[in-house]
């Protein structure tokens, strides 16, 4: 019986955000603006980072890939919820539902690994500055390229395993309670044990938790200690702006990815998972080269002097 359902299933349904028509409108042209926004954003920061020699440091290189992994991860999810607002129903194919999945899994896994990369690279820029171009210049040496393909190896082995877990599976309903393809809505679909996968993702989950939590928290730790025996004021406010950035963007991603995945069940409602969920998936690729940006002078230099170039 299983696998006659399995074989009937070809599509599913997405629950949206909202059930309200009043607000499908409005809705659409809001995550369109945030989608243009991260699209001139994230492409903005990777052609300036290409375009200025002065930008081709071991920050910038983690910075660019970071960028065109949120470049990713939102149009994966993005297009299909703006599709959806003028949709009647809200129908996605198995195979597109199947792909959203993998291709979520593989850049927020991705985007967790990233920051770590660079956390690793606020530590060794502030805690060892003189040794900080031997170390960490990927004119000089393989660090920087080998941190970011561990970083996209990790983001492929992970949604693999749990995307070869899902293909598994047999499905009985239709109804996603959420407006994409996530993991946990989509395995309670399922007419078959998902014993082995629930096991799985826990395992999985916990793994990139802990690797990177633990890496961030190290790093922070020298960081903040080495900042601490700064003996002017002038240089510890320094040595903190060169990881404020950062130290923002780990926080918020962590933040409300935490409040989406690590809590019971029942504590919210399906609207505060939503608001959630859609902070890390749409809004955080959005503010990410905001918050690069806003507050390095070498990016703002960078931009007037690409905007100048293009001026004359």
């Amino acid at each position: 019986m299983a696998t006659e359902n399995h074989s009937i299933v070809t599509e599913f349904i997405l629950g949206g955000l909202t059930n309200q028509p009043e607000l499908q409108l409005p809705l659409f042209f809001l995550f369109l603006g945030i989608y243009l926004v991260t699209m001139i954003g994230n492409l903005g920061m990777i052609s300036l980072i290409c375009l200025n020699a002065q930008l081709h440091t071991p920050m910038y290189y983690f910075l660019s890939n970071l960028s065109l992994v949120d470049l990713c991860y939102s149009s994966v999810i993005t297009p299909k919820m703006l599709v959806n607002f003028m949709s009647e129903k809200n129908i996605i194919s198995y195979a597109g539902c199947m792909s959203q999945l993998y291709f979520f899994l593989m850049f927020v896994i991705a985007e967790c690994y990233m920051l770590t990369a660079m956390a690793y690279d606020c530590y060794v820029a502030i805690c060892s500055p003189l040794l900080y171009n031997i170390i960490m210049s990927h004119h000089v040496s393989s660090v920087c390229s080998l941190l970011v393909a561990v970083v996209y190896i990790m983001g492929l082995i992970g949604s693999t395993i749990e995307i070869s877990l899902m293909l598994k599976l047999s499905y009985c309903e239709v109804l996603i309670s959420h407006y994409f393809c996530d993991i946990l809505p989509f395995m309670k679909l399922s007419c078959s044990s998902t014993r082995d996968i629930e096991i799985t993702v826990f395992f999985l989950a916990g793994f990139n938790i802990i690797v990177s939590s633990i890496t961030l928290l190290v790093s922070y730790a020298f960081i903040f200690s080495s900042i601490l025996h700064i003996s002017t004021r002038e240089g510890r406010s320094k040595a903190f702006s060169t990881c404020s950035s950062h130290l923002a963007a780990v926080g918020l991603f962590y933040g409300s990815a935490s409040f989406m995945y690590l809590k019971p069940s029942t504590a919210s409602s399906l609207a505060q998972e939503n608001v959630a969920s859609v902070f890390y998936t749409t809004v955080i690729p959005m503010l990410n080269p905001l918050i690069y940006s806003l507050r390095n002078k070498e990016v703002k230099a960078a931009m007037k002097k690409t905007l100048r170039r293009k001026t004359f």
